[in-house]
């Protein structure tokens, strides 16, 4: 492992960061994006990546349908580099992270699950998410301009005897409220007279990472109970400790807890930088969590690597031997 590898992690981004065509330019240059491609429907039975690029948009956007899409976005990035870049990525990084699904992500790509095991578990993940919390029943808020303790005291202040508590905590200044309904939604107006720059209901279709999706976090223990898994290279920052772990019964049990527990983004993030990271480097769609780097640390480098160009980009910045592209 080279010095540079010592100051970079993979991350991998959750829901919200999907969008129709996502992954279609990798694999339009790429056969080995294809073959993600490819491998993930044959897990499914189901023609994702047709979805993946034609849409329609709202049934790529439904949980069962995203969080397998965002996965195999994330891993034909990992792939690419890998076999047209001639990189291990157990070498290139001293740590993956994921957000939420994003956390099944960083896993198949440090070698934890094989990609076939982490698409049926993540479809299994969505399923059950959305079953757990009848429609309407749940709701999410971002809270703008507040840091995490100021959320979780709003979020105690309106529970009640109802479910609300701080479910993301993203950056300072930007966390994310989850419980039921009409608690979030009177969260959102005490935030709005607490200093909160904006207080608004997110379109999610259930209350994720919180007590509610008690029912999910079951589902989950029986689907990850009989699945092989390996120790990952690198090791894994958990979203539900913001440290690292690399044994894989540990593993299992603190994705079990992340579906009922807050994501630790933010502290995950600063325990990184704590070991010597210097840059966050997101492999699949979008650029949420690289956007994020440097909210939570100025000192912080995020780069975004989704695209053909992405690759090549960061391919020259990696002092490892790879063919040209």
């Amino acid at each position: 492992m080279t010095q540079a590898s010592q100051t970079r992690a993979f991350v991998f981004p959750g829901q919200g960061s999907q969008a129709v065509g996502m992954g279609q330019a990798l694999a339009e240059s790429f056969a080995v994006a294809r073959e993600v491609y490819e491998e993930v429907d044959d897990a499914l039975s189901q023609s994702l990546w047709r979805l993946m690029r034609e849409g329609p948009a709202e049934t790529l956007t439904l949980t069962e349908n995203a969080q397998p899409a965002l996965m195999a976005v994330s891993m034909a990035v990992a792939r690419v580099l890998e076999r047209e870049g001639g990189l291990s990525l157990a070498d290139e990084a001293r740590f993956v992270a994921g957000h939420s699904l994003g956390e099944y992500s960083a896993l198949a790509a440090a070698g934890t699950f094989s990609l076939a095991d982490t698409a049926r578990l993540l479809k299994a993940r969505g399923q059950a998410m959305q079953r757990a919390v009848p429609v309407g029943q749940g709701a999410m808020a971002a809270l703008l301009g507040l840091d995490v303790d100021a959320a979780r005291a709003i979020a105690a202040e309106v529970a009640g005897d109802r479910v609300c508590t701080a479910a993301n905590d993203n950056a300072p200044g930007q966390v994310v409220v989850s419980g039921h309904t009409e608690a979030v939604k009177l969260a959102v107006e005490v935030a709005a007279g607490r200093g909160a720059k904006r207080a608004v209901m997110l379109p999610v279709s259930a209350p994720f990472h919180c007590a509610l999706m008690a029912p999910a976090a079951e589902a989950m223990r029986e689907a990850l109970a009989d699945v092989a898994m390996a120790p990952p290279a690198p090791p894994l920052v958990a979203n539900v400790l913001a440290s690292d772990v690399t044994d894989p019964e540990e593993i299992r049990v603190r994705l079990i807890e992340q579906v009922t527990g807050a994501v630790r983004w933010r502290e995950s993030v600063l325990f990184m930088r704590d070991q010597g990271v210097e840059t966050l480097v997101e492999l699949g769609s979008g650029k949420v969590l690289s956007g994020l780097a440097k909210r939570i640390d100025r000192s912080l480098n995020g780069v975004a690597v989704e695209t053909p160009a992405g690759v090549e980009a960061f391919l020259k910045t990696v002092q490892a031997p790879h063919r040209e592209l």
